[in-house]
C-alpha cells in the first residue's frame, strides 16, 4: 500500500478554518435482514498536521519619502509587497477505516437487546453500552488585523490636502494636521481647550476621534501593514517508519505549497516505531487468522513523530500507531450472556478498548 500525503487549501488562503466536527455516531441494531449481525471496520493510523501560514500585506505611505522629515520616524513601508510566515504546527493521529479490516459481530439470538455505536464510516465506537463521542476544538478564530481600527486615509483628506497640488506639499499639510491633532489632544487633557466637552464619557468620544484621524495621517507616511492568519491540514497515511519525507514546502512568497513543488523549502516528517509488533510469517499470520473469531480490535503499536525545518527540530510527539500493530479478538462467548451483556467501549481513532464492564 502506497503511503498518502494531501494537503487541503493549496492555492486558498482561508481566513478561518473550522477544526473537525464532533464525531457522528450511529446505534446500530442486528436484524435478521444482516444476519443477526452488525458489520464495522477497524481503523488505520493517519496523521493531521495542521499548519497555521499568516499572509502579511505591506501597503507603502504615498508620503514614505518624508516620513524622517516631517514626523522624525525612519522605519517606514517604502514599497507594496506580500509575504508569508509559518506560524504554529500541530500534529494528531485520526482513525480512517482500513478497507481490509472488516468484521462482523454477529450475536445470538435471545441475548438481552444488544446493540452497537459505529461511527458514520463504520468503526466501531461500543457494544451493548452508550457512546457519546469527545469533544472536538471549536472553530479556529482568524487573528485580528489592526488595521481594520483605523479609518481610511480618504477620511482624512480635507479640502487643504487636497488643494496642496504636488505631493511634497501635500506631505507637509498632512504633517501640520497631525501636529494639530496632537495640540488639540492635549489642550482637551489639559484643561486649555476654548470648548471642552461636557462629561468624561464625552471627552472619551471625542479623544478616540482625534485619535484615529491622527493615525490615518500618520499611515500615509509610514504604510500600513496587514495581517491574515490561515490554517491547512495535512494529511500523511505511513505504511511504514518514514525518515526526511517531505510533508510539505514554505515560501516565504507564495505560502504553503504542495510536496513536490520545488518552489519552496520542504517541512520534514519522521516516524520511528517504539513499540512494534513482532512480524509473522506467512504460516503463522494464516494460523492466526483463523483464531480471529469473535470481536476483532487493534491493539496499536506506538511511534515517535518529529517535524523538522531548516534541519531544527519544530516538533515531536508519541503517538499511537495502528500500522505497527497487530488484532486480537473477544471470545464470542461474552455476547451470549442473557442475562447481562457485556459492554465494552473502544477507540474508534486506534479501534483499541478502552473499558470492558458488565
Amino acid at each position: 500500500m502506497e503511503m498518502k500525503i494531501k494537503i487541503l487549501g493549496i492555492g486558498l488562503f482561508l481566513c478561518a478554518l473550522a477544526t473537525t466536527a464532533q464525531t457522528k455516531v450511529e446505534k446500530v441494531m442486528p436484524t435478521k435482514a444482516s444476519g443477526d449481525g452488525v458489520t464495522y471496520s477497524l481503523p488505520k493510523t493517519s496523521f493531521v498536521v495542521n499548519v497555521e501560514v499568516t499572509k502579511v500585506t505591506v501597503k507603502a505611505g504615498p508620503y514614505y519619502r518624508y516620513a524622517e522629515r516631517y514626523l522624525g520616524v525612519k522605519d517606514v513601508s517604502t514599497e507594496d509587497r506580500v509575504y508569508y510566515e509559518l506560524g504554529k504546527i500541530t500534529l494528531s493521529g485520526k482513525g480512517i477505516p482500513d478497507p481490509d479490516q472488516t468484521y462482523k459481530i454477529e450475536f445470538k439470538q435471545k441475548t438481552v437487546a444488544p446493540f452497537v455505536y459505529l461511527t458514520s464510516d463504520g468503526l466501531l465506537c461500543a457494544i451493548n453500552e452508550v457512546y457519546t463521542p469527545e469533544e472536538q476544538p471549536g472553530e479556529i478564530k482568524p487573528e485580528k488585523n489592526a488595521s481594520n481600527d483605523i479609518p481610511p486615509a480618504s477620511s482624512v483628506y480635507t479640502e487643504e490636502l487636497l488643494m496642496a497640488g504636488s505631493i511634497p506639499r501635500q506631505a507637509e499639510v498632512a504633517a501640520k494636521q497631525i501636529y494639530r491633532l496632537r495640540e488639540s489632544r492635549t489642550d482637551i487633557l489639559t484643561g486649555d481647550a476654548d470648548n471642552l466637552p461636557p462629561d468624561g464619557e464625552a471627552m472619551k468620544i471625542v479623544i478616540s476621534k482625534l485619535e484615529d484621524q491622527e493615525k490615518a495621517l500618520t499611515k500615509l507616511f509610514t504604510g500600513t501593514i496587514s495581517r491574515e492568519t490561515g490554517y491547512y491540514d495535512v494529511s500523511i497515511i505511513p505504511d511504514d517508519e518514514l525518515e526526511h519525507e517531505v510533508l510539505f514546502r514554505f515560501s516565504s512568497q507564495l505560502g504553503i505549497l504542495d510536496d513536490d513543488d520545488l518552489g519552496g523549502e520542504p517541512v520534514y516528517l519522521n516516524l520511528t516505531a517504539l513499540e512494534r509488533a513482532p512480524e509473522l510469517d506467512p504460516k503463522e499470520a494464516e494460523k492466526k487468522a483463523k483464531l480471529l473469531r469473535g470481536v476483532v480490535y487493534n491493539i496499536p503499536g506506538r511511534a515517535r513523530v518529529e517535524i523538522i525545518r531548516n534541519n531544527k527540530s519544530i516538533l515531536k510527539k508519541e503517538l499511537p500507531v495502528v500500522q505497527f500493530g497487530t488484532q486480537e479478538a473477544l471470545a464470542p462467548v461474552i455476547l451470549e450472556d442473557k442475562k447481562e451483556p457485556v459492554k465494552v467501549v473502544f477507540y474508534p481513532e486506534t479501534g483499541a478498548i478502552r473499558q470492558i464492564t458488565k
